[in-house]
Order: C-alpha cells, then sequence, then structure tokens
C-alpha cells in the first residue's frame, strides 16, 4: 500500500490504487444475507399431480391400398373389384371416423386417365388423405 505524508519536499503523484476492503465487506455481508433466507424460501405445498408419460400416444389411421395395373384392373386391399363398385366402397371409407387413407399403387406403364379419375371419385366421395405408393427399386 502507498502511503502518503504531509511533507511538501516528497510530493508524489496520485495513489492509483483501488481500495477494495469495502467491496469484499459488502459482498460478505450479501453472502451472509443469502445464506440465512435461502432456506426460508424453500418451504413448499406438498402436491399429488397426476403423473404423465412421456411416450407419444400415435394412433395411425387404417388405410386402403389401392392397385392399379397396367391394363386398367382395379384392386382394393389385393381383391379385384369393379369401376362401378368404387363410388360406394369410398362413400362408405369417407364416413369412418378416422378417416382411412387411400394408397394407390399403379404400375409404371398405367395410363394417368385411370389414375386420375380414381383419384377424382375418392375426392368426390369424401376422401381428403390420398397418397401415392412407389417402389423405388424398379428402373
Amino acid at each position: 500500500m502507498a502511503m502518503g505524508s504531509f511533507d511538501p519536499r516528497h510530493h508524489q503523484g496520485p495513489m492509483a490504487e483501488i481500495n477494495v476492503v469495502p467491496l469484499v465487506d459488502v459482498m460478505l455481508v450479501l453472502l451472509v444475507i443469502f445464506i440465512i433466507t435461502t432456506p426460508l424460501l424453500t418451504h413448499s405445498v406438498k402436491i399429488d399431480l397426476p403423473k404423465a408419460s412421456s411416450t407419444p400416444n400415435v394412433t395411425r389411421p387404417e388405410h386402403v391400398e389401392f392397385g392399379i395395373r397396367e391394363n386398367g384392373a382395379l384392386y382394393w386391399n389385393g381383391a379385384s373389384v369393379a369401376r362401378t363398385e368404387l363410388a360406394a366402397r369410398f362413400a362408405v371409407e369417407a364416413k369412418k371416423l378416422p378417416q382411412p387413407e387411400l394408397h394407390i399403387r399403379a404400375d409404371r406403364h398405367a395410363h394417368y386417365e385411370t389414375v386420375a379419375w380414381v383419384m377424382s371419385s375418392a375426392a368426390k366421395a369424401g376422401l381428403v388423405r390420398i397418397g401415392f405408393v412407389t417402389d423405388p427399386v424398379q428402373p
């Protein structure tokens, strides 16, 4: 610590040290206050809360596998179906809750006109979840 004197002959420059003693005193007082008050804040009320599981409850709606062959043959979940029956079958599926998904699997060389007709018939009946199933390994 630099000591000053009142002798004008030994005049030195201003003292540039920071006195940290009051800062340390204040910090110690605050530490003691926090140590004393912290246990007072931990009083809690015991409540029995319901237990929740973190696993998602996923319910997948059923789906209809709809196949279209190259020659125009139509298949409903693997069974052959006539064009005249489709509107009634789509209407029955559209009324179910939850509404099933329509998975269309068409041959590579199937006519687009047939695929578009099936999609429009399903949409007119009220089916809103229509998707395509493709096979990526076919050349």
